[in-house]
């Protein structure tokens, strides 16, 4: 299956589910608050409004036309509020559409007489404008919006700082719901690296969070005294083996006068030999002593180990300043498996074994390739490859083992941290890709 191209763990998928949650309802409260404070807003605008032009009206009512250009002019001295006689030939804006706009000019209406116009420009000059009626004339207020607007306006840096307490609130409650279970998921890795001793906290005050805690401690102990138990058996094992082997080698040399009896004698116990050594290397723990190693050094090493030219022949093409981090142990392991099952397998008739190791580096990693020049294995056997006791066809299964040689490959790789690509070449082969680390020179 193809994992999804994105990928977010536990701790940001929380923290971006708790961040929009927390986020919508402060802008949520925040819209709540705008639409239940519109209405009184309105109202205590129109109030001030009309009590402005009221007392326009008043003092224009109460004087004739000809004093009326007086006081329109001492009106005009006032710096917030002016009154200007209406023209037909003025051309005006209406007010803005919005729900506290809509409110304020019913309240005007209502307060002022029908004919009241509100408007947000007149004859190019912006502000709030009010035209009245005085009689059979009609005038306009002018005053300043900006006190209407503060009034209304949206605090944006309160939301600002809203929105900042939410995020910093979620990324403190999703660390404190995935804390356990990010300490779950390293004392699993733990444990899945051979490491036992791993133990979580049994007095934590959550209750499912403790009792899987005390499962999990449970499964430790119990695989720690699994793992114990497997290595004293597997040690007893081969050392009741290898004692009567070495007996039988003994009695052969011995008691056998056949040649070519005791050539096949010594064959046989060789083989177990070698059997009881595959199962230890796929069963036995390893401490990692990881090193920054030279890479064709290493290869060439385990490849002096296959001398036999009628056997086998390995070609090594890689540079000599090429280093890994590795552990050469673990490394020696997974090479000397690969060499022995292209020995076995990789050879056309009785012809030898050709192996080519190669790589290819960039500047984190390094691609080692092992490739043998045989029959190969069917593409639907390949993934099956690295099972423990598993066998491919007959054309890769002519020699005699344990079947475990690639599973401690892959087992190996596993614990280096590295990764392993088993294909078929294109023009016949059997392939293997080692994906390693590397070292800086």
């Amino acid at each position: 299956m193809t994992p999804p191209r994105l990928a977010l763990n536990l701790f940001w998928r929380t923290f971006a589910l708790l961040a929009l949650l927390l986020a919508a309802g402060v802008l949520a409260w925040q819209q709540t608050f705008k639409a239940l404070e519109a209405e009184p807003k309105a109202l205590e605008a129109a109030q001030q409004l009309a009590g402005l032009v009221n007392l326009s009206r008043v003092a224009l009512s109460s004087t004739d036309a000809i004093n009326r250009v007086a006081v329109v002019k001492s009106i005009a001295r006032s710096e917030a509020v002016s009154v200007e006689v209406a023209e037909a030939t003025d051309r005006w804006l209406p007010y803005e559409n919005s729900p506290f706009a809509q409110r304020l000019r019913k309240e005007l209406v209502s307060r002022l007489g029908p004919q009241t116009v509100l408007a947000s420009g007149l004859n190019g000059v912006p502000g709030l404008w009010v035209r009245f009626d005085v009689g059979p004339d009609q005038f306009w207020l002018q005053t300043n919006p900006a006190p209407l607007q503060a009034n209304f306006s949206s605090n944006w840096w309160w939301i600002a700082i809203a929105l900042g307490a939410s995020l910093l609130g979620a990324a403190a409650i999703a660390r404190l719901i995935n804390q356990p279970l990010r300490e779950l998921s390293i004392a699993a890795s733990r444990i899945r690296e051979g490491e036992y001793d791993s133990r979580l906290d049994e007095s934590t005050l959550t209750s499912e969070i403790r009792e899987v805690n005390m499962g999990f401690n449970r499964m430790a102990r119990e695989l720690a005294k699994m793992e114990e138990d497997r290595s004293v058996m597997l040690a007893g094992i081969s050392h009741d083996l290898r004692t009567p082997l070495a007996r039988l080698r003994l009695e052969a040399e011995m008691s056998v006068n056949d040649e070519q009896a005791r050539t096949y004698i010594a064959q046989d116990i060789d083989q177990l030999d070698a059997i009881i050594n595959k199962f230890m290397d796929y069963a036995r723990p390893s401490e990692l002593q990881l090193q920054a190693l030279n890479l064709r050094e290493l290869v060439e090493r385990e490849a002096q180990g296959f001398r036999d030219p009628q056997q086998i022949v390995i070609s090594v093409r890689l540079s000599a300043a090429l280093r890994i981090w590795t552990d050469p142990t673990e490394l020696g392991r997974i090479l000397l498996n690969l060499f022995e099952n292209a020995r076995r397998y990789g050879h056309h008739g009785d012809e030898p074994a050709r192996v080519d190791v190669t790589a290819e580096a960039d500047s984190a990693w390094v691609l080692l390739t092992v490739r043998d020049h045989g029959p190969g294995v069917p593409p639907d056997k390949l993934s099956k490859l690295t099972t423990p006791f598993y066998r491919g066809d007959t054309a890769r299964t002519a020699a005699t083992g344990a079947g475990l040689g690639l599973a401690i490959v892959e087992k190996s790789v596993q614990r280096l941290g590295a990764h392993l690509r088993l294909s078929n070449a294109d023009d016949s082969g059997f392939v293997a890709q080692l994906r390693l680390k590397r070292a800086s020179v």
